[in-house]
């Protein structure tokens, strides 16, 4: 049984993954930690969970919250928080994953790349455990997850960009500068937190682009092609909001450097992912949508070839806040814990 410490647990992150472990026949919630509803049992807050989870929310200077056992403690947390206590968990003798882009990032100085592009301090609080942890994208690096102390949980747009060109970049299918990322995503991306640009006048049948000056997930999905490529990849990314809760549909174009059949692309792909139970690869004509994914650990890639321009074209689904967050961390718990990857998350999605 492993015990799982959430810090941040009543944000949309730390709900989806007590919703997950509830569930789940091998792992234990030892503690909740948050800043808001701290004295209240977690199911007053949110009573879809009552009857499976009721645990107390503690504030972080609770001694109930420092003494409750645990094996792995999850920063559902926001950047620059995870990177000043994850020392303190190794010391424990237990394992940190992290939700922010604290330790998605296996130098300092690729960190502080990813920081100045956010806006942040590019100084890592903790250098010194950069190199020791993993990138917690299962599909890409399974083995080093399962013995990292520390495992930096992916980005959502990241997850779908990656996985979706993953297979192309390993096999140099594409030039690799010519990489483009149309990606879309539900507004529950925003998290929680409230904005005036979420709220329902301002968000119903309306779509927008946003941070076009340069969006942090970039750095995740560039670091990794480039790793698959055996080269650096540059790429043009465009995120945007559309009225729907959950999902992301990332479209992903690439301009071959040889002709490919697409029949060779889609064999391709399945081959790359044969050993991946949460990937699952389409010809072109397969009608796959958001709805296929939402509230799995699905990423769903519907794979072309645009022979006329001599493009690859690949469309990637996923539920933002299950593959692209708590459904990913709770894989990787998994792995971290030695136990089946797929364990409490194989299941369909719900129609209609």
């Amino acid at each position: 049984m492993v015990k799982v410490k959430i810090i941040g647990a009543t944000g949309y992150g730390g709900i989806g993954l007590i919703e997950l472990l509830a569930g789940h026949p091998e792992a234990e919630i030892t503690a909740l930690v948050a800043r808001e509803d701290v004295g209240r049992r977690v199911s007053e807050v949110y009573p879809h969970l009552e009857g499976f989870c009721d645990l107390p929310i503690l504030d972080a200077a609770d001694p109930r919250a420092a003494e409750a056992e645990a094996d792995i403690v999850v920063f559902s947390t926001p950047d620059r928080v995870g990177m000043f206590e994850a020392g303190k968990v190794l010391a424990r003798g237990a394992k940190a994953l992290d939700f922010s882009g604290d330790f998605r990032f296996t130098t300092p100085e690729a960190y502080a790349d990813y920081a100045t592009r956010h806006g942040k301090d590019p100084k890592h609080a903790a250098p010194e455990l950069l190199g020791k942890n993993a990138y917690g994208l299962a599909e890409l690096h399974r083995e080093a997850i399962k013995k990292a102390p520390v495992v930096g949980n992916p980005g959502c747009f990241a997850c779908s960009c990656i996985l979706g060109l993953a297979p192309a970049a390993k096999a140099r299918l594409f030039e690799p500068t010519s990489v483009i990322c149309d990606c879309k995503t539900g507004v529950s991306g925003a998290g929680k937190k409230l904005a005036a640009a979420h709220h329902f006048p301002a968000r119903h049948e309306n779509m927008n682009a946003y941070r076009l000056a340069g969006h942090q997930h970039v750095c995740e999905v560039e670091r990794e092609l480039g790793l698959q490529y055996g080269q650096d990849v540059r790429l043009t990314f465009t995120a945007q909001v559309v009225p729907l809760c959950r999902g992301i549909m990332s479209t992903l174009y690439a301009q071959l450097l040889a002709p490919l059949s697409e029949a060779d692309a889609v064999a391709l792909y399945k081959d790359f992912y044969k050993d991946a139970p949460f990937v699952r690869v389409y010809g072109p004509d397969a009608p796959i949508g958001t709805n296929c994914v939402s509230r799995t650990n699905f990423c769903d890639l519907v794979v072309s070839v645009d022979a006329r321009t001599g493009r690859l074209r690949v469309v990637s689904y996923i539920d933002n806040l299950m593959k692209g967050q708590a459904g990913s961390a709770l894989q990787n718990i998994n792995l971290m814990a030695g136990l089946p990857e797929t364990l409490g998350l194989m299941r369909s999605g719900l129609y209609p």
